[in-house]
């Protein structure tokens, strides 16, 4: 354990409210919106902003992952602990995504968005959406399987991908544990220089307003607010639904483990402020981690479940597959028998996984569900192509928030959660604790 450093255990001075980083989020958003509705050509050009900030959070969250496994598991040294927190993550994970499935598939078959506007198919603009359909055929099961072995060790680093980096850092974690007394001296330089990249971190958010800015400023000036007029009920329905499914169905699952869902989400604000604001859960991974190794959750089960649930628990996305699938079928008119929207929510259950680590996955997906279920036109995506943006931010909060809850459960299965700590932490309400910079610092 390192000790800590001077300034972190000096007192420090009240920080002054504009100084917080959610605030600035907040109004880099407000001002994004601004910009692209009263400057739209301006608002696009801003796309950059946005584009730059994502890539320099996606630039340190390969390492950050795999500091963050293969340090957690290598100071577990019980392996078949190891594997008992991958079971139930993965029992957790297939429950709840199938839930949102069936969530999505009940709202909509009870509310019926769609239902009236007795679209033609044929009158449907297809070369919107073939790239997607392209990218969606692509993104087979097997395909997915074979995509999750990287071509060499260093290239799963280097290509981002989530579910690669995964791999390797929780083989390299294993044979390091194996070691034993022979490997303390490379975990502790792992340990040392994890501290540095979560330092990193820490500098990095720093221009999370400014991304926040482009992004909300891009997509507001390119769709503009009036697009959400034409399919507002649907907007409103998918927004209502994943509302309900994170106050009701993950709030249940968050009292059953001991805490208010209300009181997580305060203490993660300023994370879900950015995921808002930039339409991506990824952008706040690396802060989301930190945050729940300073709340108490054990680090090799935040590495382990975090990055793990970014592919396989997908809440949001879910939702949205079975709602937006059988609002097209409303429209061109399709009558689905409970045999075909079963079907349907079968394959969505693979293809979620099939799509995962794609850009645009939740519209890549919902092309892969709707070419094997050929009843409905995978052209009708083209109803849904102006407003999915919208949809997305709706999309990333949820399966932030569900990955979020899923941690502190795993947690509390594995009786390793350190309950004064957390409950400290979520009485702290997100605010920044003695060093405004501690909250980055990976848990000791």
């Amino acid at each position: 354990m390192h000790s800590p450093s001077p300034e972190m255990a000096q007192p420090q001075m009240p920080r002054h409210w504009y100084t917080h980083l959610y605030t600035q989020v907040i109004a880099a958003i407000v001002a994004g919106v601004l910009i692209g509705h009263f400057a739209p050509s301006t608002g696009e050009a801003l796309k950059p902003l946005g584009d730059l900030f994502i890539n320099l959070v996606k630039m340190v969250i390969a390492p950050v992952i795999f500091l963050t496994i293969v340090t957690g598991i290598a100071s577990m040294r019980d392996l078949r602990a190891v594997g008992r927190v991958a079971g139930k993550a993965f029992a957790y994970f297939l429950f709840f995504s199938t839930l949102a499935l069936i969530v999505g598939l009940i709202i909509a078959n009870t509310m019926r968005p769609g239902e009236g506007l007795n679209i033609d198919p044929s009158t449907l603009d297809m070369k919107q959406v073939s790239v997607y359909a392209e990218k969606a055929h692509e993104a087979t099961l097997t395909g997915f399987f074979m995509s999750i072995v990287p071509h060499t060790f260093v290239s799963s680093v280097t290509d981002g991908n989530i579910l690669q980096v995964l791999l390797v850092a929780i083989l390299f974690g294993i044979s390091l544990a194996g070691l034993g007394d022979r490997g303390d001296r490379l975990l502790g330089l792992l340990e040392d220089v994890s501290a540095v990249f979560f330092r990193l971190v820490s500098i990095v958010m720093k221009a999370a307003p400014f991304g926040a800015f482009g992004a909300m400023a891009f997509t507001v000036g390119k769709y503009g607010v009036g697009t959400l007029a034409n399919l507002a009920e649907l907007v409103a329905l998918f927004y209502i639904t994943s509302a309900l499914f994170v106050i009701v169905v993950l709030g249940t699952v968050a009292r059953l483990a001991g805490f208010s869902i209300f009181a997580l989400i305060r203490y993660l604000k300023e994370e879900l402020l950015l995921v808002l604001g930039t339409s991506s859960s990824e952008s706040a991974l690396p802060s989301l981690m930190a945050k729940l190794e300073a709340a108490g959750c054990p680090k090799a089960i935040v590495g382990l479940v975090v990055p793990t649930g970014y592919s396989f628990n997908l809440d949001g996305t879910n939702i949205y597959m079975t709602l937006a699938a059988l609002f097209i079928a409303q429209a061109c008119g399709v009558d689905l028998t409970l045999g075909q929207e079963l079907l349907l929510l079968s394959v969505a259950m693979l293809s979620s996984k099939g799509a995962a680590g794609v850009t645009g996955a939740g519209f890549i997906t919902l092309a892969a569900t709707l070419s094997i279920v050929p009843t409905v036109p995978v052209a009708g995506m083209a109803l849904i192509l102006g407003v999915d943006r919208f949809m997305s931010e709706c999309r990333a909060l949820t399966n932030f928030i569900g990955n979020a809850v899923a941690t502190v459960v795993v947690s509390r299965w594995e009786k390793a959660l350190d309950p004064a700590v957390f409950r400290a932490a979520l009485k702290h309400g997100g605010a920044a604790p003695a060093d405004p910079e501690a909250g980055f610092q990976p848990a000791e």
